[in-house]
C-alpha cells in the first residue's frame, strides 16, 4: 500500500508548484488588437460612407418621385397638387410681407370638336402647344400649371389686380394665335381667362373658384359679344 501525504505537505506542494500560463484570447473580429471594445477605423469608415451614399440614393429617390407627383405627365408642367402647394406658398408671402399676386384660370374654348374629330392624339397635340406657349409667355418668377382635362392656371406674382387682368386678355391673344399641325389639318384652339387676386389667409378653394368664376362670367359676356 502506498503511504498517504499529509494534509499540510501536499497544500505545500501546490502552493510551490509554478503557475501554468493561461491562453491569451485572440481579438474579436471587428476589434483592434490591444484596443478592447474598440471597432476598426479603417472598417468603420467604410461603413459610414456606404450608409451615407444609400442614403443619398434614397433622398434623390424621394425628391424624383415627389416631383413626378406634381407634374402633369403629357405636358411637363405642373399638375393642380403642384400648383396648390405654390399657391399656398404665394398667400403665405403675401399675407406675411405684402405684395401682390393673382391666379389666371384658363379653360380652352373649342377644344372638344377636335377630339371629336382628329382623335386624341391630336387633342393631346394642341394642350401640349397651348401649354408650351403659356409657359413662354410668362416670367419665369410665374407658375404655368394644367389643372384639368383643357384647363389651365397660371400663378402671376407681384402684379397688380388690374396688370393681371390684362396679362389675362394677352394670354387669350397668344394661345389663340397657336397652331398645331395634324396632317394635313391646322388645328387652333381659343381660351377664356378669369382672374382673382390673391388674398392673404384665404383657403385656396375659395381663391380657385373665384377665379373660375370670373372665367365663366368672361366666357358668358364673350359669347354674348358674339365671340
Amino acid at each position: 500500500m502506498g503511504k498517504t501525504l499529509p494534509i499540510r505537505s501536499a497544500r505545500a506542494k501546490a502552493r510551490g508548484a509554478s503557475p501554468q500560463p493561461r491562453a491569451r484570447r485572440r481579438p474579436a473580429e471587428g476589434v483592434a488588437a490591444g484596443t478592447p471594445g474598440h471597432a476598426d477605423p479603417v472598417r468603420l469608415a467604410g461603413e459610414v460612407a456606404r450608409l451615407e451614399a444609400e442614403l443619398a440614393a434614397m433622398r434623390a429617390r424621394v425628391a424624383e418621385l415627389e416631383t413626378h407627383a406634381e407634374s402633369d405627365p403629357l405636358t411637363g408642367i405642373a399638375n393642380r397638387r403642384g400648383f396648390e402647394r405654390e399657391l399656398n406658398r404665394a398667400a403665405a408671402y403675401v399675407q406675411r410681407y405684402g405684395g401682390n399676386a393673382a391666379l389666371v384660370y384658363l379653360d380652352l374654348d373649342r377644344f372638344k370638336p377636335v377630339n371629336d374629330r382628329y382623335g386624341h392624339a391630336a387633342g393631346d397635340g394642341v394642350l401640349k402647344a397651348v401649354a408650351a406657349t403659356l409657359v413662354k409667355a410668362v416670367r419665369a418668377s410665374d407658375m404655368v400649371a394644367r389643372i384639368g382635362g383643357d384647363e389651365f392656371a397660371v400663378l402671376l406674382r407681384n402684379l397688380s389686380a388690374r396688370d393681371a387682368r390684362h396679362k389675362a386678355e394677352a394670354l387669350e391673344q397668344v394661345v389663340a394665335a397657336t397652331t398645331v399641325a395634324s396632317g394635313e389639318a391646322t388645328l387652333s384652339v381659343g381660351v377664356t381667362a378669369g382672374v382673382a387676386e390673391l388674398a392673404g389667409g384665404e383657403d385656396i378653394a375659395e381663391l380657385i373658384a373665384r377665379a373660375d368664376a370670373a372665367m365663366y362670367a368672361r366666357k358668358r359676356k364673350r359669347r354674348g359679344n358674339g365671340e
